[in-house]
């Protein structure tokens, strides 16, 4: 080749002013595919696009017969090509027909040719094709050449992206790759369905310019660019919350460890000497990684991948200035959020009423954006495995937070499917808001209670909206978490008052703040343990630093004036830790007696009853307490030693297994034989056939996302109690029971034409 490090940069201006003339897709490619072909002193160039259909399409050529054009095709499994494709690695050879995987196309005329040189035309890890020399001579391709070609592929893979070439394609392939369908299973995090386009929360930057003037001046971009990269990532190791040790720090080190890698900056430096800019440079050595990294079996080194794309991404951002997130205000109309991770304060910033949906690639079902997602009402997915590197900014996207599915570019039919499923959801919710002013109560005239879980203030609209009759559940902690700094007392305060005031007469129940495990307040150092689940969390973190409990009491109690107070406590294992929390709060009441303050007219303390241990001593705890409400969501995962967010394990149980409802029955019955109230407040109360299996066992006070409340409440309208209480009862104590009931509660609803 002329000029290892010339050519490639002489090259690259040539195609740019290509590139910029007014000319049709067609014609550009054969103009691009003859200066690759003089420049390589080779008498073959192609290109092969990568279509919908999972094949492979000649597009241009220069050397091979052009006739050829558009009606050569070949499989992903079939010859150089497809190997290339399949592997998204470059392939040199001095004797192509004599490879094991050589296919001959005799319409091409390509026979003729010994050598072959491949590379595949990458974007973000994905073969969107592949770019072809050939010579008759057998020779040897230099690993200079090879390095020129992949770099000249770079501009290929930004035609096809662009989708510049989607009108070439041949009907009935669907369209570049680019354009192909995927349908992706994910973890139902917030049901509802949302049809919309992609908006990354993390945006790509955009690099308008590949082609470097000067590749000195290039080169020093990128040396103050890793400089500052690196200095970023000390300043984060050194703040105080990460300056301890534990898996955080862990992470971080090898962050640091990547950005002073010689070899990662040394593939960098080579690209730009072949005429890239810095961050053309810094996108081209990423997406050979990906391609290496994506097609591993190895989890941990797929793992380390988020970490590369991660630390690539913050180094372009570096290079161009571009904001690291997506401006909240920017978001356009019918947009679905896709996110590696992020922060409940920062969803809260977008526009609720632009957004159709959410996709997480890491959050999972009680992330706390996950908690505030349901909160809106956003149709949210998590745990999707990839979705990043697989859509682009635009992109049309479905996801379907009931099932977990997500449908990336859908065809039309599917799209229709949708659209229309959508619309029967919203027909129902219509239904469901005509029951809002009726009350709940069963065809045989038992009343239930029905009340929504809430975290914010948004979220008490939904009293009206719904009909639900009080807030049975308020997750105090997320007003914690999206808060910059600790709140103090009086701001605590004015916000609990607040929810009151907005409640009225509707009673609210507070619960105190479950932090700790996967709740991490940021502002707070997290405390490194083997099992954070069972570890210092909720109220045993307000036992042991009793400020923090106190402050929260000494607010609740100023907040209800000669009103009515419900606080409940979570994570509570043994009786002399409500002891230890009455005590706390008697204190409080006291003070507020000596300071000669109002005070509530009536304050009611409870437990959450989500630790097995709470179940041997169910008559005493009803003795002790003023109510009980049974979090399912934690009870199940410690009774069945479940971890909930992992999948490996997370559906090996069902809550309606007959050892899970019998302990829940005899909570029923301990509630029933005190007098005092038991509630379930876990998603269980929620879903229809868990909720008949509740209501079956005796429950009858229910709280659950404000979107369920409309479905439960024509549910339990529509039910006879007696019957449903005796059908439950009935197959929990036939001899030798040991299958769940969730076959036969079916076969009762469709009995008893209760449709859900």
């Amino acid at each position: 080749m002329r000029g290892a490090l010339v050519g490639p940069r002489v090259l690259l201006r040539r195609l740019r002013e290509v590139m910029s003339e007014p000319a049709n897709a067609q014609a550009r490619l054969d103009r691009i595919v003859v200066l690759i072909a003089n420049n390589m002193v080779a008498e073959v160039c192609s290109v092969y696009v990568a279509r919908a259909d999972n094949t492979l399409e000649l597009y241009a050529t220069e050397g091979l017969n052009r006739e050829a054009v558009h009606l050569t095709t070949m499989r992903l499994d079939e010859g150089l090509v497809g190997l290339i494709a399949r592997e998204a690695q470059p392939l040199a050879l001095s004797d192509a027909q004599s490879h094991p995987a050589f296919s001959y196309k005799p319409e091409t005329g390509e026979e003729i040719y010994a050598s072959f040189l491949g590379v595949p035309i990458l974007r973000g890890g994905n073969a969107l094709g592949v770019l072809v020399v050939q010579n008759r001579a057998a020779r040897v391709y230099s690993e200079e050449e090879i390095e020129a070609l992949q770099t000249t592929a770079m501009v290929l893979a930004e035609m096809i992206a662009g989708g510049e070439l989607e009108s070439l394609a041949r009907p009935g392939s669907g369209g570049t790759v680019v354009r192909r369908s995927l349908a992706l299973m994910a973890q139902p995090i917030a049901e509802g369905v949302g049809l919309g386009h992609a908006v990354l929360h993390e945006p790509r930057v955009e690099i308008k310019n590949l082609v470097a003037d000067d590749p000195e001046h290039e080169l020093k971009r990128l040396q103050s660019a890793l400089e500052l990269l690196r200095a970023s990532i000390d300043d984060l190791m050194d703040s105080g919350g990460l300056s301890h040790a534990g898996e955080h720090r862990d992470v971080l080190e090898t962050f640091r460890m990547f950005a002073q890698d010689r070899g990662w900056i040394r593939r960098l430096q080579e690209a730009i000497h072949t005429g890239l800019t810095a961050e053309a440079a810094v996108e081209r050595v990423q997406s050979d990684v990906r391609a290496r990294l994506l097609r591993q079996t190895d989890p941990y080194l797929r793992e380390r991948l988020h970490d590369l794309d991660d630390l690539a991404n913050r180094l372009l951002h570096q290079l161009t200035g571009a904001a690291f997130t997506l401006a909240a205000e920017n978001l356009p109309e019918n947009a679905i959020l896709v996110a590696r991770a992020m922060g409940p304060a920062a969803l809260l910033e977008y526009q609720r009423l632009r957004l159709r949906g959410l996709i997480l690639e890491e959050g999972g079902a009680t992330s706390h954006v996950a908690i505030v997602a349901r909160a809106l009402g956003i149709p949210t997915v998590g745990k999707a495995e990839g979705i990043i590197g697989l859509v682009e900014p635009g992109d049309a996207i479905i996801i379907d937070g009931t099932t977990g599915e997500i449908q990336v570019r859908p065809q039309p039919d599917i799209e229709a499917a949708y659209a229309e499923k959508a619309r029967l959801r919203a027909r129902r919710q219509e239904q469901y808001r005509a029951l809002r002013d009726k009350p709940a109560v069963s065809k045989d005239g038992q009343p239930i209670d029905l009340q929504m879980n809430a975290g914010l203030l948004v979220d008490l609209a939904n009293l009206d909206d719904t009909g639900a009759v009080g807030v049975g559940l308020f997750r105090t902690e997320i007003l914690f978490m999206v808060a910059p700094s600790l709140p103090r007392a009086q701001a605590q305060e004015a916000l609990y008052r607040t929810i009151i005031d907005i409640a009225g007469k509707r009673p609210v129940t507070f619960r105190t703040l479950d932090i700790g495990g996967d709740k991490v307040l940021p502002y707070l150092r997290k405390v490194d343990e083997e099992n954070p689940a069972l570890g210092w969390r909720a109220v045993r973190i307000g036992l042991d630093r009793p400020a923090l409990l106190r402050t929260q009491f000494r607010a609740l109690l100023g907040a209800a004036p000669d009103r009515d107070l419900r606080i409940m406590l979570p994570m509570v294992a043994t009786l002399e830790e409500f002891d230890m929390a009455q005590a706390m709060l008697a204190r409080e009441r006291e003070r507020l007696r000596r300071l000669n303050r109002s005070q509530p007219k009536q304050v009611q303390l409870g437990v959450m009853l989500e630790v097995p241990s709470l179940l041997f001593d169910l008559d005493q705890v009803f003795e002790r307490v003023d109510f009980v409400s049974v979090g399912t969501n934690d009870l199940m995962q410690f009774m069945f030693a479940v971890d909930r967010e992992n999948t490996l394990v997370s559906n090996r149980f069902d809550p309606l297994h007959p050892s899970f409802l019998r302990p829940l029955r005899r909570v029923a019955e301990a509630a029933q034989r005190s007098g005092k109230k038991a509630s379930i407040c876990g998603e269980m109360a929620g879903r229809p056939l868990e909720a008949l299996a509740l209501l079956g066992l005796g429950f009858r006070s229910f709280s659950m996302s404000p979107s369920n409340v409309g479905p439960i409440k024509a549910l339990v309208r529509a039910v006879d109690l007696a019957a449903l209480e005796r059908f439950v009862l009935e197959r929990l104590d036939s001899v030798d029971r040991a299958r769940n009931l969730r076959a036969e509660l079916s076969e009762f609803a469709a009995a008893h034409d209760l449709s859900f």
